[in-house]
């Protein structure tokens, strides 16, 4: 039997699954790690601590399975997005990496579109300059810390930096990528344009892969340390919703997902580059060769649940630790029980705020419409609700541009919630369901892996092959009705706060 691995670099935790090539799980392990926040917007993590969760997961999965070293064949990487990683000439990593929720980069963003026009950023990269992306913090370092970037000599994003450490090789690429906004996306290379522009070497940067090709082999040290063979290869691998696409089968013209994550996405696949002239949403190269997708972004969505949870629902986590299940079964029971509509309150999921459709770094969380009435359910609901509706302005942008989609999958720790997955049904008035494979992204670019080391034929075969239907939530209509009601006025909110935010950021 041939096995795959497949690394998810997550926010939270990084996940290590070993697959056997059916696609089922054999072994699987994580880590936590922290999130740093120095200032209000800003959000860090150590690369070293990715680096060690990564190995110790490897190492796990080894071992637990007893899988000879010879019939892993190969690995796939995933992870965060838009984080900035730089290494000195020792490959020792310079300052912690800025990630993909951090706002810091306003003024960075201004400085871009002071340097290119909007519409040509457009153009190149598919989206306009904005302010989670990796250029924007590779400004702001060389303006804010230029002993700093003297010092850098390579820029690696978070799954790359572990591709480095397993292999010794620069690179990414194209999903990845992508989302730097240095590639030229229709092009699937780097910008000469934007690098000169932005007057960024284009030495400090890795070659760009497809996201199933071979990028390197294990080195013999991280072999040792692993129980790896040094033969192992590892492929580009993917962001972690180009990998999640692939790990739900969501790899042809018509399919789409909504994952729930820390952030929420909603993504479609797409085999001509599609571009929202407006910037509201995102345009990226596939994992799948030669095709693209497209996705909309919610920065707070479980976040501002596990946020919720963590501050206001102490007593639920001391009820599951005693009862042995997980908090968030809790939370759902209770979510059930209060109607559609939280009681007429609404919640802005605005904590880090907001790429799609608003872009605004400025906007910050919002409950609205509190009363003697509410209780801490309805304040949960509302929570999942106002995820849903963000999660809902991304659809509408989608259907504009002529993106639409019969089914939706849904993935990510939300997408596990019948409540939550009810909710999405209601809004987007399609079924929306979930596939039997349940490890997203880790599975996702391990089936990358599967084709880059000529395990299968082609993505799309493999995921034909290896990914099933499981669970079906159809819409309700007098839910969907009222839920139709309650989006505009959410939509309105946010424009009537608009200028509020802007004093709020300046006070």
């Amino acid at each position: 039997m041939n096995y795959l691995i497949g690394i998810d670099v997550g926010t939270s935790a990084t996940k290590t699954v070993l697959f056997d090539e059916k696609g089922q799980v054999v072994v699987s392990a994580s880590r936590e790690y922290p999130l740093y926040q120095p200032s209000n917007g800003w959000a860090e993590q150590k690369p070293e601590d990715w680096r060690e969760a990564v190995l110790e997961t490897i190492s796990q999965v080894v071992k637990e399975s007893g899988v000879s070293k010879e019939e892993i064949k190969g690995i796939g990487l995933s992870g965060q997005m838009h984080g900035l990683v730089m290494l000195d000439e020792k490959n020792e990593v310079i300052r912690p990496s800025i990630i993909w929720c951090d706002q810091r980069t306003g003024a960075e963003v201004e400085d871009m579109l002071s340097i290119m026009p909007r519409e040509r950023w457009i153009e190149i990269t598919a989206n306009p300059p904005l302010t989670g992306w990796t250029a924007a913090k590779i400004l702001w370092v060389k303006k804010n810390e230029p002993d700093n970037y003297r010092r850098c000599r390579h820029i690696l994003l978070p799954k790359d930096y572990i591709r480095f450490v397993l292999t010794g090789v620069y690179a990414t690429e194209v999903s990845d990528a992508s989302g730097m906004q240095l590639l030229d996306v229709p092009g699937r290379c780097w910008s000469q344009e934007v690098l000169e522009k932005l007057d960024i070497d284009p030495a400090l940067l890795g070659k760009v892969y497809e996201s199933c090709e071979v990028t390197g082999t294990v080195l013999p040290e991280i072999a040792e340390r692993t129980g790896l063979s040094d033969g192992t290869k590892v492929v580009g691998g993917a962001g972690d919703n180009a990998a999640a696409a692939v790990g739900t089968g969501v790899v042809k013209d018509g399919t789409a997902f909504t994952t729930i994550g820390t952030s929420g996405v909603v993504f479609a696949h797409s085999s001509q580059v599609t571009i929202d002239p407006k910037g509201r949403v995102h345009t990226c190269c596939a994992a799948v060769p030669g095709t693209w997708h497209v996705m909309g972004v919610t920065q707070g969505a479980g976040l501002s649940l596990k946020w919720f949870k963590d501050q206001f629902c102490k007593d639920y986590v001391k009820e599951a630790e005693r009862e042995s299940i997980d908090v968030y079964d809790i939370i759902n029971k209770e979510v059930a029980k209060v109607e559609a509509g939280s009681g007429r309150l609404l919640y802005l999921p605005y904590l880090m705020g907001e790429r799609t459709p608003h872009l605004d770094p400025d906007c910050r969380g919002v409950f609205f419409g509190l009363s003697a009435i509410h209780t801490r359910a309805h304040m949960l609901r509302a929570v999942m609700e106002g995820v849903s509706y963000s999660l809902n302005d991304c659809n509408d942008i989608l259907k504009e541009m002529g993106i639409h989609v019969d089914q939706m999958m849904a993935c990510g720790g939300g997408g596990k919630s019948p409540v939550w997955r009810q909710m999405l049904s209601d809004m987007y008035q399609c079924s929306v369901k979930t596939v039997a494979q349940t490890e997203g992204p880790a599975l996702g670019v391990a089936i990358l892996a599967g084709v880059g080391c000529g395990l299968y034929e082609s993505v799309e075969s493999a995921c034909e092959a290896l990914i099933s239907e499981d669970k079906s939530t159809k819409p309700d209509a007098e839910k969907a009705e009222k839920y139709k009601n309650y989006h505009q006025l959410y939509k309105k909110l946010y424009e009537d706060l608009k200028g509020s935010y802007k004093i709020l950021a300046g006070l």
